[in-house]
């Protein structure tokens, strides 16, 4: 991005969930563009905005950071930017220093730290409408005289959120003081500029007390875990029902509004049995998918989950990681790509790898499209003690095999590996807050819309791919099978299925997990397509699961769920393992041990399922 001669550039710093990165999105809009730092593999936000005078300002959205002391790959580039001395950047003209208004006793120390760069630079205090909604008071002008930095308030999430920053950027900001103090008497100015300046209502602590005394419980507050979990994906086959019934309905009816007037040849079977069997097989899911993620945006927006990361910090030390590794293995849930790339906030190298290494096992969401597909076709829909959905529990199940098969790596690694130190966990845990139904939405927005690009880009691409080998070459002349079984792709399974046999999958399974190793989801919309090929109903694939009930035992059905537990089923979190550890020995590694486990649970699986139904 080229940069004008009287632009200013300016950099946006602080905090982990701050709001930072809203701020930054608000200000720069569409004008922004991400790519890495040089050598290094931390993605780099920079954007650009027009101020009121005409000039232009430049935006560089910093690593979150607890110190400059930098203990961690996000830590150094954003000490290293400050400082000018990051490869290929150039000293910013003006720092931003961005902080909770909610939780100033953790985020002035930082602050503090921050000035004592001598550079010029502006408090931004946001969240102030959480803050005045919890009763929190901020005397700025007693804050900015304590300071002697100018101080600007900001709410990153409404639209003027950022009017008053703008306006203070386009003004000559002069450099604040240098101040050299050690360490140790940053702690003792922050009690100093708390007291000054910002007055906290009793309630608010006690209110926070009463909550922790269960949620921080060393039993109750695990019982607490262990049911909101439980709840979650309960809710998810719940409430999701007459959502995909409606969206399943919809494709249906546009795919035969699509071809009714096409005479039959290849360009109606591309439509059919590719684009709609599979595409449809896929969004059907969508909500599905978005419920998932609206639970696990509220209990973050609410500030619980680095209470769960406390609360779990014991149990996962016994397996060799720290609850500094539980938001990244929570992000897996819902992406194993950013869960791994959240690791760079974990400052010990040991704890570092091993939750890169078990990030995969977590149950992202591409998995649930497999999972609930199964499910249905498999599990009776019914309830249990008469509360309980049987599909719902068996989800459950299936997220916690998850999560158990994770902590049980990470204690294998820890016995192998040569550092046996100890590493503690030091937080502090925010206050509790209602999660702001506009942030909600936004981010619900922002998943959902990845999800549909997925669809409408790889899984479009691979479903077309799977399609075309499908059906050609054509059956010879005289052929009475299915014309799937003459093609390249139907060739292909059958080979494969001399492997995959032991573990009771058939040659469809086989063809799907194919181009499923480009993204999970692939593995329902290549089932779809595959089985509409094979079959002579065009709308068979809306059928699929009915039809798979039929044909396949139910211990192929339990191996294939086994199987998705631990399958490295996608190529790009084993890149992204490559260019966050920058090795390829940990990538063999990772797809060696997945795949590994994957085929011996699948058989033990399969096997015992075929015993006991005999």
């Amino acid at each position: 991005m080229s940069t004008a001669e009287n632009a200013l550039r300016v950099a946006l710093l602080g905090n982990p969930n701050c709001g930072k990165t809203a701020l930054f999105n608000q200000l720069t809009g569409s004008r922004q563009k991400v790519a890495n730092y040089a050598g290094v593999t931390v993605e780099r936000k920079q954007g650009r905005y027009t101020a009121p005078s005409g000039r232009t300002v430049e935006l560089l959205d910093l690593p979150g950071a607890y110190s400059l002391d930098a203990a961690s790959p996000d830590e150094a580039i954003t000490r290293d930017v400050c400082l000018g001395i990051a490869a290929g950047e150039s000293r910013p003209d003006l720092l931003v220093c961005v902080a909770d208004a909610t939780n100033l006793r953790l985020h002035l120390r930082f602050v503090l730290e921050v000035r004592r760069l001598g550079q010029p630079m502006v408090l931004a205090l946001n969240m102030m409408d959480a803050a005045r909604r919890r009763g929190i008071e901020i005397d700025i002008a007693a804050l900015e005289r304590e300071l002697g930095l100018p101080v600007v308030e900001t709410v990153a999430v409404k639209h003027a959120g950022a009017q008053a920053l703008v306006q203070r950027l386009d003004r000559v900001v002069a450099a604040p003081t240098k101040r050299d103090a050690a360490d140790a008497d940053l702690h003792a100015e922050v009690r100093q500029l708390l007291a000054a300046a910002v007055r906290m209502p009793a309630r608010t602590a006690a209110f926070d007390d009463v909550i922790d005394k269960v949620a921080l419980h060393p039993v109750w507050g695990l019982v607490l875990l262990a049911v909101l979990m439980f709840l979650i994906f309960q809710s998810v086959f719940s409430w999701a029902e007459p959502l995909m019934d409606g969206i399943e309905g919809g494709i249906k009816a546009l795919g035969d509004w699509a071809v009714a007037s096409m005479a039959e040849g290849p360009l109606r079977s591309l439509l059919t049995d590719g684009l709609f069997a599979g595409l449809g097989g896929v969004l059907v899911f969508l909500p599905q998918i978005l419920i998932l993620f609206l639970f696990i945006l509220a209990l973050e927006e609410s500030g619980y989950l680095p209470r769960a990361a406390f609360l779990l910090d014991r149990l996962m030390f016994k397996a060799g990681l720290s609850g500094r590794s539980f938001i990244p293995l929570l992000s897996s849930f819902a992406c194993a790509i950013p869960g791994i790339m959240a690791t760079r906030s974990i400052q010990d190298p040991r704890d570092r790898l091993t939750t890169i290494m078990v990030a995969p096992l977590m149950t992202c969401s591409a998995r649930l499209p497999v999972y609930t597909l199964l499910i249905a076709a498999f599990i009776p829909q019914r309830t249990v003690a008469g509360l309980f959905n049987l599909q719902g529990i068996v989800l459950f199940a299936l997220y916690i095999a998850g999560i158990a098969s994770a902590l049980l790596v990470a204690y294998v690694m820890k016995r192998f590996s040569r550092d046996r130190s100890e590493h503690a966990l030091l937080m502090e845990l925010p206050s509790y807050r209602w999660p702001h139904p506009r942030d909600l939405a936004i981010g619900l927005w922002e998943r959902g819309w990845i999800f549909i690009k997925r669809v409408g880009g790889i899984i479009l691409a691979l479903t077309i791919l799977l399609w075309f080998l499908s059906t050609f070459p054509g059956p010879p002349e005289g052929a009475t099978g299915p014309a799937i079984d003459y093609s390249l792709a139907g060739r292909i399974g059958r080979w494969l299925e001399v492997v995959f046999a032991p573990i009771g999958f058939n040659w469809q399974i086989c063809i799907a997990l194919i181009p499923g190793l480009a993204a999970r989801e692939v593995a329902v919309a290549a089932l779809g397509t595959v089985y509409a090929l094979s079959g002579s109903d065009d709308a068979i694939a809306a059928e699929l699961g009915p039809m798979i009930a039929t044909q396949w035992p139910l211990a192929t059905a339990l191996s294939l769920l086994v199987w998705y537990i631990f399958a490295p089923q996608c190529l790009s979190t084993l890149a992204v393992i490559r260019r966050e550890t920058n090795s390829w020995r940990n990538v063999w590694i990772a797809a060696g041990y997945l795949f590994g486990l994957a085929y011996v649970a699948s058989f033990i699986t399969f096997q015992v399922t075929r015993m006991l139904s005999t």
